[in-house]
């Protein structure tokens, strides 16, 4: 799927067309270079999922969690500061990865050797200033069984 987005309202409605699109999948990786967006966009994403906490980027702490008001948990990663993947393992990824919650990823490229096999791919283009192309693509097991 591939969507475009030049504005705020744009982006909400982005995100509940992703949102639906995702199906079941709980890990969400989100591709981008600085600036590109992923932080504003796993905004965008939260809000339409209801939740109530600030959502901001967890750059120092890697790792922060959120609740909607179902009371439903969500994770949002950046690995961009980790040196290495024993980092990530060190907070307990895995873990979080087999939580059955939802986890955002920003820079995932970092941890590639504890990604799961299956997740949802979310690669985000600078177009203009302020336009972004947003293609979103499940991979593993589940996606050879999507129609």
């Amino acid at each position: 799927m591939q969507l475009t987005v030049d504005s705020e309202k744009e982006l909400l409605a982005a995100a509940h067309e992703i949102i639906k699109y995702a199906g079941e999948q709980t890990i969400w990786l989100f591709f981008g270079e600085m600036g590109s967006g992923k932080t504003a966009l796993i905004k965008a994403i939260a809000r339409a999922m209801n939740v109530e906490d600030n959502v901001h980027s967890p750059s120092f702490n890697i790792v922060n969690e959120y609740r909607n008001a179902n009371g439903e948990i969500f994770y949002h990663f950046d690995f961009y500061r980790i040196k290495n993947e024993t980092e990530a393992m060190d907070i307990g990824a895995d873990e979080y990865f087999s939580s059955g919650n939802l986890c955002f990823v920003e820079w995932p490229e970092k941890i590639s050797g504890l990604l799961p096999d299956e997740f949802l791919r979310i690669e985000i283009s600078i177009v203009s200033e302020t336009a972004r192309k947003i293609n979103i693509t499940h991979y593993g097991r589940a996606s050879q069984i999507r129609i």
